[in-house]
Parts: structure tokens; C-alpha cells; sequence
């Protein structure tokens, strides 16, 4: 393969990739704005086969590529989550748990596995949107930055932070799936980088 052929196929595949990986981050900005299913469907998808494209080995392509991938990514890690988390939830309770008017979800006052429910109910894991974006942008940008080991520090103040809101089974159950969710979806798009620029 000559020198010029080289660096064509190079430079189209960075193009695809980018390409591929704005169209997942499109997706995702309408399943948030809109909250469809198909959106947030469509958004992983494409970022899956980003992936794909991203474990091609190709050589190196200029580094301004790889700059707005990382950003695209991490664009991505944000915005995407939020719309595929819900899609999990949704599937994995079944709507069970009624839905507060803060973003959190409603439960029984002093509801816990081992007693009968008091009167009335209050919500809990309010604020999930904004710690959900805040936790994948901090998960993928740790990830690029070359430091995976502040994961674990993402997962302790989370699960510290959500500690006296988790007596509720309900409420353990959505914390463990959307943050294991969120988690992956994040650690998806940093490797999407990852895979690119190695």
C-alpha cells in the first residue's frame, strides 16, 4: 500500500468514526429533549458501532481528531446516559414504583424490608438527572485522563451521598441498575477513544 493510499484510508476512517460517533451523540440529545425510546435505542447503536469501527487498527491520525472525538465522547458519556439509563429502569421495574415530581421516586414512610409501612410516602433519589450527568462526565474524563482509579471515588461519594436514601427496596434496586447503567455507558465512550487512539 503506497504512502498516499495510507493516509487517505486513514483520514476516512477517522471521518466515518466522528461521523458515526456525532450521529450517536445526535441520537441522544433527542431521546433527552424527547424522550423516546427509539432515540435512546438508535444512540446506542451507534455508539456500539463506533466501537467497532474505533477496534479497527489504523494508524494514527492527526491529533485534532482525536481531540474532538474525546470531546465527542465525553459529550456523549453526558448526554447519552441520562436518556439509556431510564430506557434500563424502565425495562428492569416495569414502571412498579410511581415517579416523584422532583426526579426521584415515590416510597412508603418508613417502608423497609422487615416492617409494614407507615402512613404516607415521600420521594427519594431526587437530583438523579444532575448527579447522573456529573458522575459520567467525571467517569469518562477520568477514564481519558489516564486515571480509571477515580471510578472508585465516583462510586464512594455517590454511594455515600444516597446512603440514608437506600432503606427502601425500591430505592436500592434503581440506585444499583441506573448507576451500573450509567457507569457503563460512560466507561463505553471513553473506550471509544481508547480503542482509537491506541
Amino acid at each position: 500500500m503506497t504512502s498516499l493510499t495510507a493516509h487517505v484510508l486513514t483520514y476516512l476512517y477517522w471521518v466515518f468514526l466522528l461521523l458515526v460517533t456525532s450521529g450517536a451523540l445526535v441520537g441522544a440529545v433527542l431521546a433527552f429533549k424527547l424522550q423516546k425510546r427509539a432515540h435512546a435505542i438508535g444512540s446506542a447503536g451507534a455508539l456500539a458501532a463506533g466501537l467497532l469501527v474505533a477496534a479497527v487498527p489504523m494508524p494514527q491520525g492527526p491529533s485534532v481528531f482525536g481531540i474532538v472525538l474525546g470531546m465527542l465522547a465525553v459529550a456523549l458519556a453526558a448526554i447519552g446516559g441520562g436518556p439509556l439509563t431510564v430506557l434500563i429502569l424502565e425495562l428492569a421495574t416495569r414502571n412498579t414504583v410511581p415517579p416523584g415530581s422532583h426526579g426521584g421516586i415515590l416510597v412508603e414512610d418508613g417502608a423497609t424490608d422487615d416492617t409494614v409501612a407507615t402512613s404516607g410516602v415521600h420521594e427519594v433519589l431526587r437530583g438523579g438527572l444532575t448527579i447522573g450527568i456529573l458522575e459520567r462526565v467525571a467517569v469518562a474524563g477520568a477514564i481519558l485522563a489516564g486515571f480509571p482509579e477515580a471510578l472508585a471515588v465516583v462510586v464512594a461519594i455517590k454511594g455515600v451521598g444516597r446512603f440514608t436514601e437506600l432503606a427502601a427496596a425500591e430505592a436500592r434496586e434503581r440506585f444499583i441498575i441506573g448507576t451500573f447503567a450509567s457507569l457503563i455507558w460512560a466507561c463505553a465512550c471513553a473506550a471509544l477513544v481508547g480503542l482509537a487512539v491506541v
